[in-house]
């Protein structure tokens, strides 16, 4: 008995689960990986919302976010605006568009260029607060799921879902009379 059990000690280790060791040299295992797997998730999370988080605005931020909003809709009435112009006023619009046949071409570029800037670093941000906020909502989800444990363990009876037309919680003559069809 001694023999055999030197030989198991030799193969597998001494005091130690071998078989265990010996299996997860193939195969994961799926415990220990679920909390790798959970660690990296908030940590992850952790760092794309430290990232995006960004204290609160003053007023003047907020006062220039609010010019910053208006060249879009000013170039839209405007352009809705030379439209209109054009069919109230024909001779009036052509004297203007003369004016502004003569714009040389590089000055036309800087406008294009200009334009493109401001919307492109327009939309950067408005991408860039997009992310923030998704970073913030998913840092609540753990909080969320929590909550909705606790609300499972508030259920008269788990096994089934609340109706928010329960004739035993508000009882209601006429939804009786409906549910059972008469």
């Amino acid at each position: 008995m001694g023999l055999i059990a030197t030989v198991f000690s030799w193969l597998f280790g001494g005091g130690r689960n071998a078989i265990k060791e010996t299996a997860e040299v193939f195969v994961e295992n799926a415990e220990a990986a679920a909390t790798r797997e959970q660690a990296l998730r908030a940590a992850v999370l952790a760092q794309f919302a430290a990232e995006f988080d960004r204290p609160r605005k003053g007023l003047f931020d907020r006062a220039i976010d609010g010019i910053n909003r208006l060249p879009r809709p000013a170039l839209a009435m405007g352009t809705l605006g030379l439209f209109v112009s054009a069919m109230v006023a024909p001779i009036w619009f052509a004297e203007r568009m003369q004016g502004i046949a003569l714009v040389p071409e590089p000055l036309w570029w800087l406008l294009g260029a200009i334009i493109s800037f401001y919307f492109g670093a327009r939309h950067q941000t408005k991408g860039q607060d997009f992310q923030r906020s998704i970073a913030q909502t998913l840092a609540r989800a753990p909080a969320v799921a929590g909550n909705l444990r606790a609300l499972e363990t508030l259920r008269p009876d788990p096994a089934q879902p609340l109706d928010a037309f329960d004739a035993a919680a508000a009882p209601n003559a006429a939804l009786a009379d409906w549910r059972t069809g008469e």
